[in-house]
């Protein structure tokens, strides 16, 4: 691998010129819960690591940072924006995103509600727009009710200045649907997208990739990306610390109360050691040291589509560090097909097996 200049892209029609790596701040929510489900990080930092991490990103060159009003309901975007309130605004690019937190409203995309939770999310990030707003995810209440009035709720923040872009998952499934909805009723989610995508005509697509994801559940997205030059925000690049072999299969992690991993699969001793054999491969081959199956994680994403950032979260300023120096250090294509080679089939083994990772 050779090491080069932090890489830029350009997110589409946006117009936004960024780094290729931003930071994502779900994280740094620490632990949650939201529509009765475990939807934080109960090894999420606390406030002296959160603030050193995203310091320690602005010094490295990070532009681009990503949260929710759900993270943490507010408490991430609280800590972005004391970073924000130390930069000159223009130069850092602010994506939040509204719909999985309703309140007491009927609905999480209520329009009313939306503009509340755009206000508070301006207040806690303390700047008066957002150069990205998204969606946060597909549903939109029964007989999609509430689709149309969302739609409309962002298309007015755009106009008004509150919102420079506006942002759309992929495809996706609503969290509560993957623990109560059987696979054979979900339906088809790309479909879903679709149909959604023709009807927001969003300017920037938010999609998890990475060397775990199914080839076939994320062909198209990126090419559909370009075809309609659409920035796109990939996220969990590393699958949340497992392509970087942080967790062991002979000790596999308990997540305590708060912390939506304890869902995954992924994470259970069984699937830890198919991929740790996995990993440990491209390690003797091609990746020897932690830098390089970072740099091979994080490529694998960004070579996707030149319109492409990848999103990577953190706990402390060592991660951020990391993941930054990383980016530099380019693979080769071969090593890149090598390493999706080697993952493609321990994703196989362990869909055999009955074992899914994160169903988007």
């Amino acid at each position: 691998m050779t090491s080069h200049p932090l890489p830029t892209r350009t997110l589409g029609r946006t117009g936004i010129t960024v780094p290729a790596l931003g930071v994502g701040c779900w994280a740094i929510g620490g632990p949650d819960h939201n529509l009765g489900m475990p939807m934080g990080w109960a090894t999420g930092a606390d406030q002296a690591a959160a603030i050193a991490g995203l310091e320690t990103a602005w010094e490295l060159g990070a532009r681009l940072f990503d949260t929710a009003d759900v993270y943490g309901h507010g408490l991430s975007e609280r800590r972005l924006g004391q970073l924000i309130a130390q930069v000159p605004r223009e130069q850092i690019v602010v994506s939040s995103k509204v719909g999985y937190f309703a309140g007491t409203a009927a609905h999480g995309f209520d329009p009313a509600h939306m503009r509340r939770q755009l206000g508070q999310s301006l207040d806690n990030l303390g700047t008066d727009h957002l150069d990205i707003y998204g969606l946060h995810h597909h549903d939109f209440g029964e007989d999609d009710r509430w689709l149309q009035p969302a739609i409309e709720a962002m298309h007015a923040f755009k106009a008004e200045g509150l919102i420079h872009a506006i942002s759309l998952r992929g495809p996706h499934r609503f969290a509560p649907d993957r623990l109560s909805t059987p696979p054979a009723l979900r339906g088809d989610k790309i479909a879903r997208f679709r149909a959604l995508f023709d009807q927001v005509q969003p300017d920037v697509l938010a999609t998890r990739d990475n060397l775990l994801t199914p080839e076939a559940s994320s062909a198209g997205v990126f090419a559909f990306a370009d075809q309609h030059g659409c920035g796109v925000l990939i996220n969990k690049p590393l699958g949340q610390g497992l392509l970087t072999r942080s967790h062991r299969p002979e000790q596999p992690p308990r997540f305590a109360d708060g912390d939506h991993r304890a869902r995954k699969r992924w994470f259970t001793a069984p699937a830890l050691a198919v991929l740790d054999e996995a990993l440990a491969e491209i390690q003797s081959t091609i990746a020897p040291e932690q830098h390089d199956l970072l740099a091979l994680a994080l490529w694998s994403c960004l070579n996707r589509t030149r319109n492409a950032v990848v999103l990577t979260g953190f706990t402390n300023p060592t991660q951020i560090h990391a993941n930054i120096t990383a980016i530099n250090r380019v693979p080769s294509l071969a090593d890149l097909t090598h390493a999706r080679t080697v993952i493609s089939a321990a994703q196989q083994r362990l869909d055999t097996d009955g074992h899914v990772f994160l169903d988007e």
